[in-house]
C-alpha cells in the first residue's frame, strides 16, 4: 500500500543521503494483513477492528466482501452447520485451455473446491438449508458444479420441508463451460418451482456483486429478497446498457438502493442486523 514506505534517500543541506547510512539496516516491520484499504472510500483500516465490525467500514459503511465461510460463521448458529457436497469439483467439459489449472489454483488459494458452500444449520434456533456464494473463487461465476450444488440444496430443503436461504454473489455464468453453465439457470429455477409448490419459504440475500445469469435466475426468485447496502445488482454491465440505449444512466443505477426504490427487492439490511431479521422471518 505504501503507507509505511520510507524514502530511500533524504535531503540534508541540499545533499541527498542514503537513509541506510544514517539508520543502518533496521527497518520497521509491519505484519502482513494488519491494515486493509476500504475499496469504497480508500481509508486505511485496522484489520482487527474491521473484523469486529463484520467487515463494514466505519467511515463510509461499505460492506466489504466476505468469504463464504465468514458469512456462515456470522449467520448460522455456532456448531449447528453441516456442509453438503464439500468434495464436489469442476470438470472441464469443453476442454477449455488451462481451466483445470485455474480451478485447482483457486481451490488452493481459497480453501474451497468451488464458488458456493451449501449445507444445513439453524439460525436463531430455526433449522434451514443455506447456500452461500463466494466471490473470491473465480468471482463466484456459475458453472456446472455451482448449479448442481445449489440445486441439490434446494431439493434437500424441499424433501425435508425446510426453508432455504441463498446468499448470492456472482459475476454471472462461467464462460469456460459455455452452454453447460447456462443450463444451470433453468435447473436451479426448476428446483425452486418444486420447492414453491410445497408452500416453503425461499429467501435470497443479494450481496456485492450479483450479476449475469445468477440475477436472471435464482437470485430474483425469492419469496423475500433482501440485499446488503450498496450491493451491485444487475444483469448486463452498465457500459453495455448505455451503449445499447444511447443514453446516460443514473449514477445509482444497479445499486441495491435503486432496486429497492423501484420495487425489485423488499429490504436493504445492514450486515449487523441481518441475522436478527432472518431469525424473525424464519419464525413467522
Amino acid at each position: 500500500m505504501g503507507l509505511f514506505r520510507k524514502r530511500k534517500y533524504i535531503t540534508v543541506s541540499n545533499t541527498e543521503i542514503n537513509r541506510d547510512d544514517i539508520l543502518g539496516e533496521q527497518q520497521p516491520i509491519i505484519p502482513d494483513g494488519m491494515w486493509v484499504k476500504c475499496p469504497k472510500c480508500g481509508r486505511i483500516l485496522y484489520n482487527k477492528d474491521l473484523e469486529e465490525k463484520l467487515k463494514v467500514c466505519g467511515n463510509c459503511n461499505a460492506h466489504i466482501r466476505l468469504t463464504a465461510r465468514e458469512r456462515i460463521d456470522i449467520t448460522i448458529d455456532k456448531g449447528s452447520f453441516v456442509e453438503f457436497d464439500a468434495d464436489m469439483k469442476s470438470d472441464n467439459p469443453l476442454d477449455f485451455p488451462e481451466y483445470d489449472v485455474k480451478t485447482a489454483a483457486m481451490a488452493k488459494k481459497t480453501g474451497i473446491n468451488e464458488a458456493v458452500i451449501t449445507g444445513m444449520g439453524t439460525i436463531g434456533g430455526k433449522k434451514t438449508v443455506i447456500a452461500v456464494m463466494d466471490s473470491h473463487f473465480m468471482m463466484a461465476s456459475m458453472g456446472s458444479v455451482v448449479g448442481e450444488k445449489i440445486t441439490r440444496a434446494i431439493e434437500t430443503a424441499t424433501g425435508k420441508e425446510l426453508p432455504i436461504i441463498i446468499f448470492t454473489a456472482s459475476g454471472g455464468a462461467r464462460m469456460q463451460e459455455g452452454m453447460f453453465s447456462l443450463m444451470q439457470m433453468a435447473k436451479t429455477s426448476s428446483a425452486l418451482a418444486k420447492h414453491d409448490e410445497k408452500g416453503l419459504l425461499y429467501i435470497t440475500v443479494l450481496t456485492d456483486p450479483t450479476t449475469g445469469g445468477v440475477t436472471a435466475s435464482f437470485a430474483m426468485l425469492g419469496d423475500i429478497i433482501l440485499s446488503e447496502p450498496g450491493a451491485l445488482v444487475g444483469f448486463a454491465g452498465r457500459r453495455v446498457i448505455q451503449q445499447t440505449l444511447k443514453e446516460q444512466l443514473p449514477e445509482e443505477f444497479q445499486s441495491a438502493e435503486f432496486l429497492l426504490e423501484h420495487g425489485f427487492i423488499d429490504k436493504v439490511v445492514d450486515r449487523s442486523k441481518l441475522k436478527d431479521l432472518l431469525t424473525q422471518l424464519l419464525s413467522n
